[in-house]
């Protein structure tokens, strides 16, 4: 039983190099493997679920287990052959970076590039990883081009993790800056602190002044601050009103009304029904 994909152009990146998945196979196992290398550039990573073997690499032998993680590099000779009667089933990606120049580290393919040969047992669940990679590529639902191309970039850190043995990067997110987090902020407050909203108070968070404030509520969501204000309120009271638990005295004072009569003619005036009225048909 072989299943084989070598006539799609599958390409991918990582940290903006170029690779090329060149063959996708899963295989089970009834012959041997003669000894062979890849060129330049070339890497094979051989993930066997089930069934035992023997690997010949660079004239050492390594016994294939279930779950064994093998990667061949450039000029790495190595032979296989299953050892009956439980023969092994192997998934195999063939990829060829394609460019190994670039502006920046990366210490993902630093790691893998730098490793031309590594055999182990895989701690980074790749069998699951490459079920639904053969699944994707066998049914091709919407969406499977992209799906194929995160699942190798994936498969790539897995393997690199196996390779350090799941050590902490040494990188990390840049911080954000305001400018980018500011939407962010906006909305956060209005949906968390409902009940004590004020303008002096979202323009402190956002360092800005009350006007700066005001005109960034009108280029994001073409509302006033005081607009935004009832809508928070309203959305909330509407969500504690469900609670037939909670008196509409308690809800008035939890969402910073003065009085339930406060209260009260706000929602009347944004709902055009009173929130006792609006309980029931809740209800």
């Amino acid at each position: 039983m072989k299943t084989l994909y070598t006539d799609m152009d599958i390409h991918f990146s990582m940290d903006g190099v170029p690779i090329q998945a060149l063959n996708i196979v899963f295989e089970h196992f009834n012959h041997a493997i003669p000894s062979h290398s890849h060129g330049s550039r070339c890497y094979e990573i051989h993930y066997i679920p089930y069934g035992y073997g023997k690997l010949k690499s660079e004239g050492i032998y390594y016994d294939i287990t279930p779950n064994t993680l093998y990667v061949t590099g450039p000029h790495i000779e190595h032979a296989q052959a299953p050892v009956p009667p439980d023969l092994m089933q192997e998934y195999c990606i063939y990829l060829k970076i394609r460019n190994i120049s670039r502006k920046k580290p990366s210490s993902v393919l630093d790691a893998f590039i730098s490793t031309p040969f590594w055999i182990g047992q895989d701690s980074q669940g790749i069998h699951a990883l490459m079920k639904q990679l053969f699944d994707e590529l066998a049914h091709r639902y919407t969406g499977y081009q992209n799906q194929v191309e995160l699942l190798l970039s994936q498969l790539l850190i897995y393997v690199v993790r196996n390779y350090e043995q799941c050590q902490i990067s040494k990188t990390s997110f840049s911080k954000n800056n305001l400018a980018d987090s500011k939407s962010v902020i906006i909305e956060e407050y209005f949906l968390y602190e409902y009940a004590s909203l004020s303008l002096n108070s979202l323009a402190n968070k956002l360092k800005l002044s009350p006007r700066q404030t005001q005109r960034l509520l009108n280029e994001y969501y073409g509302k006033t601050f005081q607009q935004k204000k009832v809508e928070a309120k309203m959305s909330a009271a509407a969500i504690l009103l469900s609670d037939k638990s909670q008196s509409i005295t308690a809800i008035a004072e939890s969402l910073g009304y003065s009085s339930a009569e406060h209260f009260s003619s706000a929602f009347r005036k944004y709902y055009q029904t009173s929130p006792r009225e609006y309980r029931k048909q809740v209800q």
